[in-house]
């Protein structure tokens, strides 16, 4: 007797590889402070190692989207788990820098792999109705996130290594979920062929997109990855920051999902940059409990910022295909590889420059964090300035294409 698919189980399976995903994320973030006292680094290294997670993670979704046909989602599945096992094994027996190094990549492999094999597995499993149950899947990203959190600040009186070792038990419990499962055959409509993809994504606005991908992401993960480093001296709990943070995005991508498809894309991008730049700024002065106020506005800015633009491809550039909005991703997630060390680089010198005012300690560690933000303010504000451009573009070529049809 051929034995059936079991799309819940699957469904649960690929959402637990998610979590793990997320929670790599919220755990690193929560251990960073740990990581450069023990082995005496600096913010620039401690930005280095941070990189190779976001560097991992577009690699392997250039590797693994291509081969999902070829090896299906089973095996892509079973590399994810593999390579997290050996990725937070070596995290946890590391011993300076060049072990964090090369472990973190391993990790963020694995997330890439987990990409690369689920969400076309779950649109393969789900094809009366992927959007949905697309939605529902991203939805543990911050979800994981908020797991991540709570578990790094439950736990932040032990060791480092223990945090890390904890995110060992989902990742046995999606292997246990996924072995002996019986996985669809690959039926893909989701793309058209890679030749038209690439034209499609040689277009000036796919570029235009791509670097606007690079600021939106880094906005987003830059400033949530280094929440301990930049908010540490605020008085707020860094971790319940973002906690809070992706809690609301869960939320606000969980209930509105619908709503943003009907809504335009550039329109809410635009919205979004200008509430993302009041939320960084508002970081930047604020102090106690204001630091969650300001928090909320972040959230609010930077919730619908990935979503949006993956959408923005799918709905403008649908040549591009699958393909398009895999490289879209995979570009946001190097492009925040690109700016840890950047911003460690920033808290290094605000830090240089506290010092020489008579700052230091817990004062100087302020000013480091608050400068460090404000300089990231500087990304929401390219983007008001790049989304009201493109705002504006989409809405002349619909009244464009409104009177070419109304003359023909």
């Amino acid at each position: 007797m051929e034995m059936k698919i079991n799309r819940s189980r699957l469904f649960l399976g690929s959402c637990t590889a998610l979590i793990v995903t997320a929670m790599t994320f919220a755990i690193r973030a929560g251990i960073l402070e740990k990581l450069g006292v023990e082995f005496e680094l600096s913010d620039t290294e401690l930005g280095y190692i941070t990189s190779m997670a976001f560097l991992g993670f577009p690699i392997a979704m250039i590797i693994g989207g291509p081969l999902y046909n070829t090896l299906g989602p089973k095996k892509i599945g079973y590399i994810a788990f593999f390579s997290h096992i050996i990725g937070l094994g070596l995290t946890m027996l590391s011993q300076g820098f060049w072990g964090l190094f090369v472990s973190t990549f391993f990790v963020g492999f694995a997330n890439g792999m987990v990409e690369a094999a689920f969400n076309p597995l779950i649109a393969d499993m789900f094809p009366e109705k992927k959007t949905t149950m697309l939605n529902r899947f991203h939805v543990w990203f911050p979800g994981g996130i908020v797991i991540g959190s709570l578990v790094s600040q439950v736990m932040s009186d032990m060791s480092w290594q223990s945090q890390i070792g904890v995110m060992l038990i989902p990742t046995l419990i999606y292997g246990i979920i996924f072995f002996g499962q019986k996985f669809p055959s690959h039926v893909s409509d989701i793309s058209t062929s890679s030749a038209t993809n690439l034209k499609a994504m040689m277009s000036p606005l796919y570029i235009f997109m791509i670097l606007c991908m690079f600021l939106t992401a880094t906005s987003e993960l830059g400033t949530t990855q280094w929440v301990e480093r930049l908010l540490g001296n605020a008085g707020a709990e860094p971790l319940l920051v973002l906690a809070l943070v992706t809690g609301l995005m869960a939320v606000g991508r969980f209930f509105a999902g619908p709503i943003v498809h009907k809504l335009n894309p550039t329109g809410l991008l635009l919205a979004s940059s200008v509430i993302a730049f009041i939320g960084i700024y508002l970081l930047s002065i604020a102090e106690g409990n204001m630091t969650y106020v300001a928090a909320i506005v972040f959230a609010i800015g930077v919730c619908y910022f990935w979503p949006t633009m993956i959408g923005f491809i799918a709905e403008y550039i649908p040549k591009s295909g699958a393909f398009g909005m895999s490289i879209m991703g995979g570009a946001g997630m190097f492009a925040t590889s690109v700016f840890q060390p950047i911003i460690g680089s920033w808290l290094d010198s605000n830090r240089e420059q506290a010092k020489a005012l008579g700052l230091d300690g817990q004062a100087a560690e302020l000013f480091a964090g608050q400068e460090t933000l404000s300089n990231i303010t500087i990304l929401p504000a390219i983007l008001i300035v790049a989304f009201a451009g493109l705002f504006f573009y989409i809405r002349m070529k619909k009244k464009k294409e409104v009177a070419a049809t109304q003359t023909a």
